[in-house]
């Protein structure tokens, strides 16, 4: 038996909930019922499956309050960005509502059949693996998607958002979703594999670390199961001589600390022209030190504390780590005192290729700054890195930004003037050590069907 999922306060290091893990009797009825549910709803139009998602979106805006202060307690965010996070879950499902039927519908190819086509359909039950750092849109950016395509899913949430977990499945109901269209499993990690491997599991979505990411391809791999992989991310902001400072150190600053810098992509290496790299890093570190942490629930608070202290334990170290290699410390780089896992914003320079700064994700309120020669250097040093999740460009010139994000840029997602993020209405994913396959858009509800011929002589 395994030992009980604890839900704790990263303000406070007080227990919210405790909760009994499944027994392996009780992970097989619950797939069993899904793969129930999904030989109904897959029989379903889409304007019936269109009405449950309209319906799922209504009953998120309904609970926004509710829900968001649970994130906020649970895993640290500053309020106003858990509901935030309510909102976009909510208008994702109004949009694949809408516009699901236009994506899957049949597409007629000419050929030498009398008719021939691709026809769409669901694959089965959806194993979506997500982590603790956005606890509702993580699920329902994957779930909109694979429901509308008329699969069903199960979660296996991170053990310190359990709270949330469930309370995604008294959503569900509230809404109307038939029974064992979407269930949390409340799991250790140790039994992912064996669920992966479960006949009842058609395929697997996953976000979280390269490491974790690399474990799930594998049982997935091994039991030849379609997998959608979303990993970590060192996404560099480039700012080249020609930038608009203003607008680009308030994006760069938001773009770091929002959630706490906890995120795949936050902005996390500031790689900037040596003619203009004293002003940004003067005007960056103002700004960041401007910055107030505290209490998430109180909503002048900027950022809250990182979601558990032992991830504050080590972010702290990479910080050290760079100091003892050369990098110097502008602001921050500090365990304060007192309860709860904060870290201050923080900002690092003079970062080199073999520190932790340089090489590795730091997930947290902590700003790189690279200094390169000119813009050729910039974008070889952007590209520098195991991953490739997103990336952004600042440059008056846009055409030429265009130009270096679209053909230059190693990464999913390039963006010019504006800070990375995922919109429902645009693929989203990683290359390299960041993953593969895309979530949302066009090409996320196509990630989880069959892909059909169908030729009629």
């Amino acid at each position: 038996m395994f030992d009980k999922i604890n839900s704790l306060d990263p303000a406070t290091g007080q227990e919210i909930a405790s909760y009994e893990p499944f027994d392996d009797k009780k992970t097989e009825r619950a797939i069993n019922k899904a793969v129930k549910a999904y030989n109904e709803w897959r029989k379903l139009s889409f304007k019936e499956r269109g009405t449950l998602l309209k319906s799922i979106a209504k009953e998120l805006r309904a609970q926004k309050e509710k829900l968001a202060l649970l994130a906020t307690k649970e895993m640290g965010k500053p309020i106003q960005q858990s509901r935030d996070e309510v909102e976009k879950c909510a208008r994702t499902f109004d949009y694949y509502a809408k516009e699901g039927p236009k994506f899957l519908a049949d597409e007629i190819v000419e050929t030498d059949a009398r008719k021939s086509y691709v026809s769409f359909q669901p694959l089965g039950v959806v194993l979506a693996i997500m982590p603790w750092n956005f606890p509702y849109w993580q699920v329902f950016r994957a779930m909109g998607p694979a429901l509308m395509a008329g699969n069903a899913m199960v979660l296996k949430h991170a053990s310190n958002v359990s709270g949330c977990a469930m309370a995604i499945e008294k959503v569900m109901r509230s809404a109307g979703a038939p029974i064992g269209l979407f269930q949390t499993l409340l799991l250790p990690a140790s039994k992912i594999a064996g669920l992966i491997g479960n006949p009842g599991i058609a395929a697997v979505t996953f976000t979280g670390s390269t490491a974790a990411g690399s474990k799930v391809a594998e049982a997935a791999g091994r039991n030849l199961k379609k997998q959608v992989l979303e990993l970590g991310g060192s996404d560099a902001y480039v700012v080249l001589e020609d930038a608009d400072l203003d607008s680009a150190v308030d994006i760069c600053v938001n773009a770091r600390l929002t959630n706490s810098g906890q995120s795949c992509v936050s902005a996390k290496r500031f790689i900037v022209v040596k003619s203009i790299r004293k002003e940004f890093e003067k005007r960056l570190t103002e700004k960041m030190i401007q910055a107030t942490f505290g209490d998430p629930t109180d909503p002048k608070s900027k950022i809250g504390p990182m979601a558990r202290a032992d991830l504050r334990d080590q972010l702290h170290e990479q910080v050290m780590q760079s100091i003892g290699k050369g990098a110097k410390l502008l602001c921050g780089g500090f365990i304060p005192e007192g309860q709860g896992a904060y870290y201050p914003p923080s900002v690092l320079t003079n970062v080199k290729k073999g520190m932790a700064a340089y090489d590795e994700e730091l997930f947290g309120p902590v700003a790189s700054i690279i200094e390169v020669k000119d813009e050729a250097d910039a974008i070889r040093i952007a590209n520098d890195s195991i991953y490739g999740l997103g990336c952004c460009i600042f440059s008056r010139n846009r055409t030429k930004a265009e130009k270096l994000a679209a053909k230059e840029m190693q990464a999913g997602s390039c963006f010019v003037n504006a800070p990375v993020h995922s919109d429902p209405r645009l693929p989203f994913g990683g290359i390299k050590q960041s993953g593969y396959g895309r979530e949302l858009g066009i090409f996320g509800i196509r990630e989880f069907v069959n892909i059909k011929t169908v030729y009629i002589n």
